[in-house]
């Protein structure tokens, strides 16, 4: 950390206070509480600028001041940032493996992907082994009307809260097979949750079929979806239930280490 602070030195003076910040909520971390002569030493910073930033901080209030007056720690508003944060801290994780299989199984790219604002991300990815696939990256957004992950995700979501996604969404044409009415999505939606998964029929990229499933999470609330995507000359309709089944099976099991007892695919079977 000192390597960083002295670094910072070298940059704008935004940047090093922006080290110095995240040094001093570091360094909180590691004890509950902590005097400023001890984060001064441990920080190699003088204390006039250590008390200013915790002031700072606890005016804010992520720093709280102990009753002694001498020494601080983390206030209940860090804890609730990183809780924000760590929503679902295991998911990428508890998902590795079963993407590894599934693409090891398939041979083609398989991703996961959470909501965010009116979209889904793709937060991590096996590449398929051939050399051509789908073009995607981690970060990476994509539409929420287009893609199996995108369907999944809002098939499952309460009714409610889908019609407040749904109404920041942009139903964008992307390829002549995107659905870009909402009526015709919510309908989508209906046959999606019927059948237990979600396609992408070349809606997003052209000549790309993709198979989606919802993970779930304790309350069985759809906290990311997870799909393999085939170029479409690889696609094969009579395999295609293998492939859903290994799918339901991998969201299975995250699920349940995501506190999912009752799994919301299992319902009619």
């Amino acid at each position: 950390m000192d390597d960083d602070l002295n670094d910072g030195k070298q940059q704008p003076e935004s940047v090093a206070a922006v080290l110095k910040v995240f040094a001093i909520l570091q360094a909180l971390s590691e004890r509950s509480e902590t005097g400023i002569s001890e984060l001064s030493v441990r920080l190699a910073m003088p204390k006039a600028t250590v008390y200013r930033f915790l002031q700072t901080m606890k005016t804010l209030g992520y720093v709280q001041q102990e009753s002694d007056g001498e020494r601080y720690g983390l206030a209940m508003k860090t804890f609730e940032l990183g809780a924000k944060a760590l929503q679902y801290p295991d998911l990428v994780e508890l998902a590795k493996h079963h993407m590894q299989m599934l693409a090891d199984a398939t041979g083609e790219t398989v991703h996961l992907g959470t909501l965010i604002d009116s979209e889904i991300i793709y937060v991590h990815k096996v590449d398929s082994r051939h050399m051509l696939g789908m073009y995607s990256r981690v970060g990476r957004r994509a539409p929420l009307h287009c893609t199996a992950i995108g369907k999944v995700l809002m098939a499952w979501e309460h009714p409610d809260r889908r019609q407040r996604i749904l109404a920041g969404a942009d139903f964008k044409r992307f390829r002549d097979k995107t659905i870009t009415d909402l009526t015709a999505f919510q309908t989508e939606l209906d046959r999606v949750k019927a059948q237990g998964f979600g396609e992408d029929r070349e809606e997003f990229d052209d000549h790309i079929r993709c198979l989606g499933v919802p993970i779930f999470d304790r309350l069985g609330h759809p906290v990311a979806g997870m799909s393999v995507s085939f170029p479409t000359f690889r696609y094969d309709d009579e395999k295609a239930p293998e492939v859903v089944t290994m799918l339901k099976e991998a969201s299975r099991d995250i699920s349940s280490r995501l506190g999912c007892a009752k799994f919301p695919l299992d319902e009619g079977r």
